[in-house]
């Protein structure tokens, strides 16, 4: 029996079968099943407050952080759309007139465009008295800047509404960006221009409040509500119920963009018909007068023109230099320098500093002059505005206040910030208002205006008092402040003397604010 043990074969095992394939259906993780009916629990249960909370956390997904929409890189267009959006674009319609072409949209309208155009441009035409015939029938040829006044016009109401598609679209946003960014600066101009010729006698500094006081971003929503524009502005609401932080900002972009576009289409004079005529400004109400302050008393003569009568802003608008004159803008020039200056004819800066002042300017400029008298008398008076832009208040101020060089910094600063308005707006032709604007500022930076006077090698040629001459000459911090206003006086003087031209050429070519022009090694 035990050998047959030993022989018997091996067990029988079971064969492998084949391999099953599970497919898992579902995976529930952390289950905790719900109570029963049986034992409820209270609304205020830590344990129910703890499931709800844990449920709660595993149906939230983690949020993909995308990207912002500027960092996006967008292919190029081809060649052929390029082309064919350059070709298209109204902003390269016109040759003769860049500045205004540069401010067309950068498309054609679109039928919605068109629409509203239909709808509200008469009812702002009639509230700021312009005949309601459409612009395109207005002058002879494209040439004519009163032809694009409806286009422009249309762009001016168009500021950015969130709920509206019509005011997102690109060429209408940029368009009506690059208005406001204009307007503002032709304002400030034209209020500089006209309070000077008013107030002959009076200081910058009051100037200002005047001007804050009647275009300041608080004031605007009024004069938009007097011209009886408030509809078309804001449309969906009350413009006296709306809150400051609503209503300020698109009345005031709204007010640039309008005098924007009515300075690229009739010119300064009209800007100054729109601001008293159809809003209504007054320059002597009492809420835009300025604070009371001590006056230094003012024996010096002022020009023949201002002597008899307060000038009105029809005088100023309606005002055209004769044939025969010696500058561009006589009678600012007048406001602006003092005829009592041709007592400082041959001192000793205008012996040893005036000429190389009007060497390192390029002054003076050619002229086709019928009399030589005419071109001596004003190489004169330029010279005489010059040592005026170099005098600092510190020398005469406290005796003789308007024998400094205030007036004409402030004339400056003004036709400055427009001249490189005009030059940016034309040079960046699809750059929206609000990159300009920081642009802008950039370029214009008081400390930049200083340092390029500096470059010059002018800033030795300021006549300071003698009380302050080694402070000012060994204290940068108070000598740097001082050569930026004599810059500006000097853009001031040019704007004066030979117009906006020769504002350009200084700030491009002579001290090259743009920072373009190779430096000598």
């Amino acid at each position: 029996m035990a050998l047959q043990a030993l022989t018997l074969g091996p067990l029988p095992l079971p064969l492998p079968t084949a391999r099953r394939r599970l497919r898992v259906l579902a995976v529930a993780a952390d289950y905790t099943p719900p109570p029963t009916s049986s034992s409820p629990e209270p609304a205020n249960s830590p344990s129910r407050l703890l499931r709800e909370l844990a449920e709660r956390k595993k149906a939230v997904s983690p949020k993909k952080k995308h990207p912002p929409r500027r960092f996006i890189l967008k292919p190029p267009l081809d060649d052929e759309r390029l082309t064919q959006r350059f070709l298209n674009s109204p902003q390269l319609s016109l040759k003769a007139l860049p500045l205004l072409s540069s401010c067309l949209p950068p498309a054609p309208l679109s039928a919605a465009d068109r629409t509203w155009m239909d709808e509200y441009l008469l009812e702002a035409k009639q509230a700021l008295g312009y005949p309601l015939a459409p612009s395109e029938t207005l002058g002879d040829g494209d040439d004519c800047p009163a032809r694009h006044f409806d286009v422009l016009l249309y762009l001016a109401f168009q500021h950015l509404d969130p709920s509206c598609e019509r005011t997102r679209t690109r060429h209408v946003r940029n368009g009506h960006s690059r208005l406001w960014f204009l307007g503002q600066y032709v304002l400030e101009l034209a209020f500089c221009e006209f309070f000077l010729q008013r107030y002959p006698r009076e200081s910058p500094g009051p100037m200002r409040e005047r001007v804050f006081a009647l275009i300041g971003k608080r004031v605007l929503p009024k004069w938009i509500k007097a011209a009886s524009l408030q509809n078309l502005v804001f449309p969906y609401d009350d413009l006296d119920r709306m809150i400051r932080k609503d209503r300020e900002p698109p009345a005031k972009a709204v007010f640039w963009a309008l005098f924007g576009a009515i300075y690229l289409c009739f010119g300064m004079p009209e800007v100054y018909r729109v601001l008293f005529e159809a809003f209504g400004m007054d320059p002597e109400d009492e809420s835009c007068q300025p604070k009371l302050r001590r006056q230094l008393e003012d024996v010096d003569y002022v020009s023949v023109e201002f002597e008899k009568r307060q000038l009105t802003w029809l005088d100023v608008a309606a005002y055209r230099p004769p044939p025969d004159a010696l500058f561009a803008h006589p009678r600012l020039f007048r406001a602006c320098v003092p005829p009592g200056m041709h007592r400082f004819r041959g001192n000793i800066w205008d012996f040893d500093n005036r000429p190389k002042v009007i060497n390192t300017l390029g002054y003076p400029l050619p002229m086709n002059d019928r009399i030589a008298e005419i071109t001596e008398a004003r190489n004169i008076e330029l010279g005489l505005g010059l040592q005026l832009c170099f005098l600092h208040p510190s020398k005469h101020k406290f005796d003789h206040p308007r024998f400094c060089f205030e007036r004409l910094e402030y004339v400056g600063q003004k036709i400055q910030d427009l001249v490189m308005a005009e030059r940016l707006l034309m040079k960046h032709l699809d750059a929206p208002g609000r990159w300009l604007a920081e642009k802008h500022r950039r370029l214009l930076m008081n400390k930049y205006c200083g340092r390029y006077l500096r470059d010059k090698h002018l800033h030795h040629y300021i006549i300071y008092g003698e009380s302050v001459q080694d402070r000012f000459e060994h204290n940068r911090r108070l000598r740097n402040p001082s050569t930026t206003s004599v810059q500006q006086a000097i853009h001031g003087l040019a704007y004066c003397v030979n117009g906006k031209p020769d504002v350009r050429r200084l700030m491009f070519e002579v001290f090259d604010f743009e920072q373009v022009q190779p430096k000598a090694v």
